[in-house]
């Protein structure tokens, strides 16, 4: 079993038609593009039929889409934003959705695991960083903005090196979002392909040794997929929680 291409073929990406390359830039269709379309519209489907939900299956799906959006407005963005709730929660809804749908469509057999591609989880921080700059213009002005990088009362000879930290400060907090959601949802593929990838490594010293240790690897292999359902929601929870409290800390900076 070569864990390399099998690693290579569920977690990277691979390009099926290029629409623009220049120098090492490529832009195109890619697998992982195609799979956040398919979770885009699944999403939109299935939030659709939640919002429909009378009876059966459709209701309960539907209570369950309620309290979670519920749960996002009232202890997650109300805190934050107050009075302006209402106009920031649906970009909160849609990236928790969104996150969300991505780290459970990766745990499906033979699906694309678009959040353990850093490219993926770099363009969601990015969305942070946008939103946190656009949110900080449009309630203070761009020279109030960044002007409240810097404490009022601060001496004027600090100032330069407190804003040159607090915008590096600001940069590293978007890293930091991109990095750690695409390490929990890498890392998880890997140990379980890993786990699986024993069975065949001691296959091909014996047949009845990869017989032997195929139990004990399966089982750790669906214990660490257990988990990963756990940190699918987790890691949508925390990417949504933090970008609500670096949001909220340029629209109320003191």
């Amino acid at each position: 079993m070569n864990l390399e291409a099998l690693l290579a073929h569920h977690l990277l990406d691979h390009s099926y038609v290029t629409l623009f390359s220049r120098g090492s830039f490529t832009l195109g269709v890619s697998r992982h593009l195609v799979a956040m379309w398919l979770i885009g519209a699944a999403l939109a489907v299935l939030l659709a039929v939640a919002a429909r939900g009378r009876s059966g299956a459709g209701l309960l799906l539907r209570t369950v889409v309620e309290e979670t959006v519920l749960y996002i407005r009232d202890r997650m963005v109300a805190p934050v934003f107050g009075p302006a709730t209402a106009a920031y929660l649906p970009y909160f809804l849609t990236l928790f959705f969104f996150i969300l749908a991505c780290n459970l469509a990766g745990l499906l057999p033979g699906a694309a695991a678009v959040t353990g591609n850093i490219s993926v989880t770099a363009a969601l921080a990015l969305c942070t960083f946008g939103l946190i700059n656009l949110a900080g213009v449009k309630e203070y002005g761009i020279v109030s903005h960044f002007a409240n990088f810097v404490p009022r009362g601060l001496p004027k000879v600090m100032a330069p090196l407190i804003f040159g930290i607090e915008a590096i400060g600001l940069c590293a907090k978007c890293l930091a979002l991109c990095i750690r959601l695409f390490a929990n949802i890498i890392a998880g593929h890997i140990v379980s392909l890993s786990f699986l990838s024993l069975i065949f490594i001691f296959g091909q010293i014996s047949p009845y040794l990869g017989l032997g240790v195929a139990p004990a690897a399966i089982g750790l292999a669906l214990f660490v997929y257990a988990l990963d359902l756990l940190v699918a929601l987790i890691q949508a929870y925390i990417f949504t929680l933090l970008t609500a409290l670096f949001v909220g800390g340029a629209v109320h900076p003191h």
